[in-house]
C-alpha cells in the first residue's frame, strides 16, 4: 500500500523582486560559513542542536525512507574515547597511509594528527548512512540513492548549523569503523560524515 501523501498547503509562490532578494541573502549569509578547527567549550542549548537535525531531516531522499541516523554525542567520556581512537587514525593516516599528494593538499591547513577539538566542542554529531532499515514486521526494507540523500541531508544540516550562528568541523578519518564501535550503531550503518 503507498504511503498517504500530503498536500502541500504552505507552498506560497513569491514575486520574482522577492526571489532574488531571498536568493542574494541566503548566498550572503552561506558564504561566511568556515570550517574552524579551535573551538569554544561554551555551552550550546540541545534544543538547537535537535532543531537543526530536524531541518536536516525534510532533506529530499530516496523513496521518502530517510537512509540516515544521526548520533549527537555530548558526554565526556564518549568524547574522549572518539578522539584518542581519532588520533590512532590519523597518526597511521599521516605517517605513510595517506598518497603524498593528498599530504601536500593538505599541509597549507596546518593540520595533523591531533584533534583536541574532539573534546572541546560541545556536541560531536556522527552521520550514518543506512543501506537498509527494518519494517515492522522485522522485513530488511533496501534504502535507495543513500549517498546522495545523506549527502543533502548532510547540506542542509550544514546550513542550518551556520544560520543558527554555530561554527563546525567536517572530520573525517579513515577508517571511521571505530566510531560504529563506540557508538554502538550495526555494521550496516556505514559512517558518512562527522560534524563537531
Amino acid at each position: 500500500m503507498p504511503p498517504p501523501m500530503v498536500p502541500l498547503v504552505e507552498y506560497r509562490e513569491l514575486p520574482v523582486d522577492e526571489m532574488r532578494k531571498r536568493a542574494a541573502a541566503f548566498y550572503a549569509e552561506l558564504r561566511q560559513r568556515r570550517s574552524v578547527r579551535d573551538f569554544s567549550s561554551r555551552p550550546v542549548p540541545r534544543e538547537v542542536i535537535e532543531t537543526c537535525l530536524r531541518t536536516a531531516g525534510t532533506a529530499p531522499n530516496g523513496a521518502n525512507l530517510q537512509p540516515w541516523h544521526f548520533v549527537v554525542v555530548s558526554n565526556a567520556t564518549v568524547k574522549r574515547r572518539i578522539r584518542e581512537a581519532a588520533e590512532a587514525e590519523e597518526r597511521a593516516f599521516y605517517s605513510g597511509r595517506a598518497p603524498q599528494e593528498w599530504r601536500e593538499a593538505l599541509a597549507p591547513l596546518g593540520t595533523d594528527a591531533n584533534k583536541p577539538f574532539l573534546e572541546t566542542a560541545p556536541y560531536l554529531i556522527a552521520i550514518f548512512a543506512q543501506s537498509y532499515g527494518v519494517a515492522p514486521d522485522g522485513r530488511k526494507l533496501k534504502h535507495y540513492y543513500v549517498t546522495e540523500s545523506v549527502g543533502i541531508a548532510t547540506g542542509f544540516l550544514i546550513a542550518a548549523l551556520h544560520d543558527a550562528g554555530l561554527a563546525m568541523l567536517t572530520h573525517t578519518p579513515s577508517p571511521m569503523g571505530f566510531l560504529n564501535t563506540i557508538l554502538e550503531r550495526p555494521t550496516t550503518n556505514g559512517l558518512f560524515c562527522c560534524w563537531w
